[in-house]
């Protein structure tokens, strides 16, 4: 059966680098948007049927109706204690992540929906859809609803998927920046495509796997912001990938994953026996399957010969296929002895790569950068300079900053100067930051290429070889000469920080 929409809302969303708009497709309406799949397990309407609902259960039950001890603290995240079930529609991936969330909900008395989101990629790479996991995917997710009586729905978001992320990465790519599809997926798909999708079937909230905590105001301050917290579990914590999200999006999302930590998570997986609990949390993005992400940039955007130059003395190393398959930071790939050697720069005009075996050392870091098209979740800092603290990268670790706010220097768009209280070796133009206060996300924005004078100095023969036309007037790589090696994890012990070992190859957030 298939379920035709009304007017949806237009899916076209503001490039983040406004000077050089990202042009995205607008919404393809030939085929039907949204389908009901023949996966349903239930009537659709049967999610919105009442039924008794008990606010702070402790005794749940497994898929063989025995009953199961469990900590109301787990339901301290899904709303449990309101007067009435909710609606909610609920994201589910087939991992273990999601499918938790889903019985949590459906423990606390929620009236739940769940929604497989498939994002087939284009038919120019059927050919490779035999490594893609989304059968699986749904044949899992599927058993998880057949044991509560959960409905299942599907929702084709193809051609969304491919205007609003995939065109994103080739793009940035092709500029030259190392680009986070991860935080796109979730503003512009899942809480994005899939939110305007389900606008007219009149759910409370929407929910996913996410290891994050959304505290809402209480009913008689509603006009209040909610709040995006850290989650309990900090290893997992996925705030960093929800940061740009509107405070229109973050009033209507649940986390129930956010008070409770990922062991637990696996643990209620098997007291619920959930036909996925043995599962592996997912490393890699349907849309590729077991694709190699160079293979797809070079795929997309093609190969060109450029040659790889030393930052500190203009040396011609050897050659590459493309700036666009090396990201800052990286160490493989670049098949020069002597190493090991790192990319430290990019000239993007010429098809320049500069490396350095010196990436670590103390004169070379950086702790100064920018960053725009920021989001703020609940306004922007009221102050000009602000003390905050940031992350530049998912992952546990915070730095304290000093944030200070100014006008763009080619527009009026707000930017600012954010100041690390360390440094950090790591920062790539496109890239995001998030933005603490506590344990409060207040908002993000993405790293620019405009740097200070912490980046990475490269010397000036280096940079008029870089401006060569006829780079075959540089004859022959030179012979290099051996370095003893420091080893991956003295540099990572000194600087906290574990080099990119290849092109970094983004992926949709794991939510499991």
């Amino acid at each position: 059966m298939l379920l035709r929409l009304g007017a949806l809302t237009p899916l076209l969303r503001p490039s983040l680098f406004s000077p050089k708009p990202i042009l995205l497709s607008p919404l393809i309406t030939a085929k039907p948007f949204f389908s009901l799949s023949s996966f349903s397990t239930a009537p659709f309407q049967s999610s919105l049927v009442s039924h008794s609902f008990n606010p702070k259960p402790t005794t749940l039950f497994d898929s063989g109706k025995n009953a199961i001890s469990v900590d109301p603290y787990y339901l301290s995240c899904c709303m449990a204690d309101k007067d009435k079930p909710l609606r909610i529609a609920v994201l589910l991936s087939g991992g273990v992540d999601s499918s938790v969330a889903l019985r949590l909900l459906h423990a606390a008395g929620h009236h739940c929906t769940a929604f497989y989101l498939k994002i087939w990629f284009q038919e120019d790479f059927n050919n490779f859809w035999s490594e893609c996991p989304w059968e699986e995917d749904l044949k899992f997710a599927k058993g998880v609803c057949d044991q509560v009586g959960v409905p299942l729905e599907v929702v084709h978001l193809t051609d969304e998927y491919w205007s609003n992320v995939v065109s994103y990465i080739i793009e940035e790519y092709r500029c030259g920046r190392t680009p986070n599809p991860d935080v796109l997926c979730n503003t512009r798909i899942k809480f994005g495509a899939f939110m305007d999708a389900i606008n007219n079937m009149e759910f409370d909230y929407v929910a996913s796997g996410h290891y994050a905590h959304v505290i809402h105001p209480v009913s008689d301050q509603i006009n209040k912001p909610s709040v995006l917290e850290l989650s309990k579990d900090k290893l997992k914590d996925q705030t960093y990938f929800l940061s740009h999200l509107t405070q229109a999006q973050l009033k209507r999302l649940i986390f129930p994953l956010g008070c409770i930590p990922k062991e637990e998570v696996r643990n209620l997986a098997s007291k619920f026996d959930l036909p996925n609990k043995d599962r592996k949390d997912s490393q890699g993005i349907c849309f590729l399957g077991k694709i190699k992400f160079s293979e797809f940039v070079g795929r997309h955007i093609g190969e060109s010969e450029g040659v790889i130059l030393e930052a500190e003395t203009g040396d011609f190393l050897g050659i590459h296929r493309g700036f666009w398959f090396y990201t800052i930071g990286q160490r493989q790939g670049l098949r020069l002895p002597g190493g090991p050697w790192y990319v430290v720069e990019k000239d993007v005009k010429n098809n320049v790569v500069f490396v350095s075996r010196n990436y670590f050392s103390l004169d070379k870091r950086r702790r100064s950068f920018r960053v725009g098209s920021l989001k703020w979740l609940s306004g922007s800092p009221t102050d000009m300079t602000t003390q905050l603290q940031c992350k530049v990268r998912h992952g546990p670790t915070f730095y304290d900053c000093s944030v200070k706010i100014e006008l763009g220097e080619d527009s009026p768009e707000e930017v600012v100067a954010v100041h690390l209280c360390e440094d950090d070796q790591g920062l790539a133009a496109g890239q995001f930051t998030a933005f603490y206060q506590g344990r409060t996300c207040i908002g993000s924005g993405v790293i620019l290429e405009s740097w200070d004078d912490k980046g990475f100095p490269v010397c000036q023969k280096a940079l008029e070889l870089a401006r060569l036309e006829d780079k075959s007037k540089l004859g022959k790589p030179v012979k290099i000469k051996v370095k003893p090696e420091t080893s991956d994890q003295e540099s990572v012990q000194k600087d906290g920080i574990e080099p990119d070992k290849g092109l970094a190859e983004p992926r949709v957030a794991v939510t499991g």
